[in-house]
């Protein structure tokens, strides 16, 4: 286990989860997982945990409402919010209810681990955009969602084979 103790992952994509708690143990951090606010505030009761990733959208619950819930609950808990569709306004807001860092998906491992680090000094404005892979990542994935997980309609939506969709999906479980 890690030295920061067990993360509480919490997301309404099991897929997204189970990839997330498979590269984080790579990294030597052990994390729960949570699918929605019940889960979430039962795990957070059931073990103690000091982080917690948090979605923004969990099946059609605010993130942002679960957020100061869970600090009620555990004061100490370092929370950094997770999402596909950020904007300012939702990034100040989760901010103000005691957020620790708020990133936009798709996000490495390594990034995600940077993202509880304090900032030593001020960030670098001129940040890289998304590699090529990250941005058709990302697109497979919204694409992925609206057809509810199913490999061979988001093949098809893709305009791409269904096994070459799928080498693409095993090929990012790997790296991350």
């Amino acid at each position: 286990m890690s030295e920061q103790g067990a993360w509480l992952l919490i997301d309404d994509d099991d897929a997204f989860l189970q990839v997330l708690q498979r590269s984080l143990s790579r990294h030597g951090v052990d994390s729960r997982l949570a699918h929605s606010h019940q889960e979430a505030k039962a795990a957070l009761a059931d073990t103690h945990v000091a982080r917690c990733v948090l979605d923004l959208n969990l099946a059609g619950e605010s993130g942002l409402q679960l957020l100061p819930e869970l600090l009620d609950m555990h004061p100490d808990l370092e929370i950094l919010v997770l999402t596909g569709y950020g904007s300012i306004a939702t990034a100040v807001e989760a901010m103000r209810r005691g957020a620790v860092n708020y990133l936009c998906k798709p996000v490495t491992v390594n990034q995600l681990l940077a993202g509880f680090e304090p900032i030593d000094e001020p960030p670098d404005l001129r940040a890289e955009p998304p590699s090529v892979e990250e941005m058709e990542w990302e697109h497979i994935q919204r694409v992925l969602n609206e057809n509810e997980g199913n490999v061979s309609a988001t093949a098809r939506a893709l305009n791409m084979h269904r096994r070459t969709l799928q080498r693409k999906l095993q090929k990012h479980s790997r790296w991350r």
